[in-house]
């Protein structure tokens, strides 16, 4: 990397600056210093001594003798230091639960408490039971609730963090005291994967969240943060013996009914007929191993419409998250370090199947699926296409077996067949190895075969000139047939201070994930990062500042150098209204479509602020020299966003987002593109069941709104009811649509 040395030197004087005043910690107090962190505590779990009720009060004479715990230690912002309010937990458990009661101290009147929908509870107060149940510190449980008694739910993973999709099924009540607030939990062990055997030992700690200036975090448990294993620093539960694993068939049978209608070519708006349909569901759970789920003829359209993206300079095909929960239940399996695995290729399913295995140190899952409207993603080296082509079979595969201490070595296997021909296939190896408490070594090998679709008219003339690989395939879907690989590996450092890493990664011309989402293909990149950290533990201003460089430079397979980058990034957070702000700065030379772009930059700031309980807000700006890539010129970008949650009542949450970016010639002047997106949710909590939401969403690049409102009654995670309504207008014209105005174009309800 070239013309830096101007940009390095600045940076090394605003490092030495912050060095210069930061603050050495000062030593502890004599109260800080009799309160001595306490590692890998151990507790024993007694049977209840009569039965306990789930409803906010800890009364019960089932409590009496449960285990109590009465010792946390603060983790952000300080590094285990005794907490500024009180926490208790007790512990009991008998046939069926497991019980954990929670007793919050606090000042009521500061208490941050939502009346919410499930999982949306952890921008507020909120405690988590952690569970590790095999104690192989790989993947665990994270069950939650705020003082309302609302539930949230985690799954945690190793290699891939947490994951908030997963849903499990458990009992919560909450209420605010005089003196804080309590909580209550019944956790049933139908809804855990444990070991079959007697006596369980498992890996268990107790968190509280407690936002206000900061987002004080406190636990049962104190860490090291030179360790970057969470799990594997948690305490030990004893005690629980005499449960069984769960057995059981569920069935999970569904009515849908709908009317659509849409305007048509002559301009007049059509209802169609009022239809329905019936779908089956069915998991069968063989052990509290092994489950095997079966959907016939599902439903697995969003209730939710995803948000507009701002795609007006992308060539590529965008990603959007999975929310349809068949496919959610035991994703984190399917997480590895290419997108190997993207559950949205699978469309429109007719019939899907699902088995899921865990079993102490390995786990399995495979999904098949016959799929109605497939979708075929093409991806190139400087742009993808996203193609329909009609019905499909897919099936996959994922094994993975743990080594214990965040290690895991993995096995990924896909294939996807079309009923009109041609098929896409992949299989790799995937791993992770802890070399120590702050080294590891992550790694994927994959290879994909391709036997292409024999129809050349779904292909556009650009994309069918377009020339891949040594053999000098077409980019038309005619039938060709050939190999592809892919390779990733990282070398990771993590301690408390500071960290580092170096990675490499490449994926062949003709690489293609026909299951996964990898859009771009023909690359070798390497890349390093390296940061650090200043705390400053006493000052009434600041909690922390730290900064990171990231270098890259990208090859595609012929030799030729296509992009070269460096980023700088430095963030600071504020011991105010949990605020935060971020700044990145990056300089780059690229060459796109044969076209030399030298001396790109744009620089970046953002920040987040929760002033109270009732608004939090932030934004973003972004400024500089970027490749207009539809125009193959320089462009001058501006893009710039705000969004805000509002919570006038605890049962209301007004949600908002705006983005907007615009581009101009960096010579002429000449606006290149502009695109913005503005989007609204509306949603009132009546009661724990109850909810009602309206999302509106306008997007200027098609002159559209949205108009999407929803009632949920949910009576728990799988047994929902809705009733809602999607209505799309947008802003005709007399040349392309021979009327003008805004106007409803489509429109639907479905219960």
């Amino acid at each position: 990397m070239h013309k830096y040395h101007r940009f390095y030197a600045a940076l090394l004087v605003y490092l030495l600056c912050v060095i210069a005043i930061a603050a050495p910690p000062a030593s502890a107090s004599d109260a800080d210093s009799a309160y001595a962190p306490v590692y890998h505590p151990k507790l024993d779990i007694p049977r209840t001594a009569g039965p306990i009720e789930i409803d906010g009060g800890i009364d019960d004479v089932g409590w009496r003798g449960a285990a109590r715990i009465d010792r946390f230690f603060e983790h952000n912002p300080g590094d285990e230091t005794k907490p500024e309010v009180e926490t208790e937990v007790w512990v009991a458990y008998d046939d069926a639960y497991l019980y954990v009661a929670w007793i919050c101290y606090d000042d009521p009147d500061e208490v941050r408490a939502h009346f919410c929908e499930r999982d949306d509870i952890f921008s507020g107060d909120y405690v988590i039971l952690c569970l590790d149940t095999y104690g192989e510190a790989t993947h665990a449980y994270e069950i939650a609730t705020n003082p309302y008694g609302i539930p949230g739910d985690l799954l945690f993973s190793s290699s891939y963090g947490e994951d908030s999709t997963y849903d499990l099924l458990f009992e919560s009540a909450g209420r605010i005291t005089e003196f804080g607030w309590v909580a209550e939990m019944a956790v049933p062990f139908e809804s855990l994967r444990f070991p079959d055997r007697e006596d369980q030992v498992w890996r268990i700690d107790f968190w509280r969240n407690r936002p206000r200036e900061s987002r004080f975090q406190y636990s049962w448990v104190a860490f090291d943060r030179d360790d970057d294993c969470w799990p594997c620093q948690w305490g030990t539960a004893t005690g629980i013996s005499g449960i069984e694993p769960s057995a059981g068939l569920e069935l999970l049978p569904s009515v849908i009914a709908y009317q659509s209608g849409s305007l048509n070519d002559e301009g007049d708006f059509v209802n169609g007929d009022i239809d329905g349909e019936l779908s089956l569901g069915i998991s069968y759970d063989l052990s509290s191993e092994l489950t095997a789920e079966v959907a016939i003829n599902p439903d697995f359209s969003q209730v939710e419409s995803d948000a507009a993206q701002l795609d007006v300079n992308s060539t590529f095909a965008l990603f959007y998250p999975e929310k349809r929960p068949f496919f959610q239940e035991g994703s984190d399996l399917f997480d590895t370090y290419f997108e190997a695995i993207y559950t949205r290729s699978i469309n429109d399913p007719a019939l899907a199947g699902k088995i899921t295995w865990r079993n102490g140190s390995n786990s399995v899952a495979l999904l098949s699926a016959y799929d109605e409207h497939s979708v075929i993603i093409l991806p190139f080296e400087e742009r993808s296409e996203f193609i329909e082509n009609g019905k499909s079979y897919s099936n996959v595969l994922r094994f993975r077996h743990d080594l214990g201490e965040q290690s895991h070595l993995g096995v990924v296997a896909t294939d996807r067949r079309f009923d009109s021909g041609g098929s896409g296939s992949l299989a790799g190896l995937d791993g992770q190895i802890r070399l120590s408490s702050s080294n590891s070594v992550r790694f994927q090998l994959l290879s994909s075969h391709t036997d292409e679709v024999d129809n050349p008219a779904l292909t556009d003339s650009v994309t069918t000139a377009h020339l891949f690989g040594d053999e000098g395939y077409t980019g038309a879907l005619d039938g060709e047939s050939f190999w592809g690989h892919g390779l990733t590996a990282a070398l990771v450092r993590s301690k408390k201070n500071y960290w580092a890493a170096a990675q490499y990664n490449e994926l062949s011309p003709t690489f293609r994930a026909d299951n996964g989402f990898e859009p771009s293909n023909n690359r070798r990149m390497g890349s390093i990062e390296m940061g650090g950290i200043v705390r400053f533990e006493n000052s009434p201003i600041l909690e922390s500042i730290d900064g990171e460089i990231d270098a890259a430079r990208k090859w595609n397979f012929d030799g030729v150098l296509k992009d070269e980058w460096i980023t700088t990034n430095v963030t600071a957070h504020f011991r105010a209204a949990q605020t935060g702000i971020h700044g990145q700065y990056l300089r780059s030379n690229e060459l796109f479509r044969d076209i030399r772009f030298d001396d790109i930059w744009q620089s970046h700031i953002c920040f987040s602020t929760q002033p109270f309980a009732a608004l939090r807000f932030g934004g973003n700006y972004n400024y500089g020299h970027r490749i207009a890539r539809r125009d193959l010129v320089m462009g001058m970008e501006t893009s710039w966003g705000a969004w805000a949650d509002i919570r006038p009542l605890d049962r209301m949450l007004i949600a908002t987002s705006f983005s907007r970016i615009q581009s101009d010639n960096l010579r002429s002047g000449e606006r290149l593109f502009s695109q913005s997106v503005l989007r609204a949710t509306l949603s009132l909590q009546m009661t724990r069941e109850l909810s009602a939401r309206v999302v509106t969403q306008y997007n200027d690049r098609d002159e559209s709104w949205e108009f999407d409102p929803l009632v949920t009654y949910r009576l728990n995670s799988f047994s929902v009811l809705y009733f809602g309504s999607t209505h799309d207008y947008r802003d005709l014209t007399i040349e392309e649509d021979g009327r003008e105005g805004w106007t409803l174009t489509d429109r639907q309800y479905f219960l």
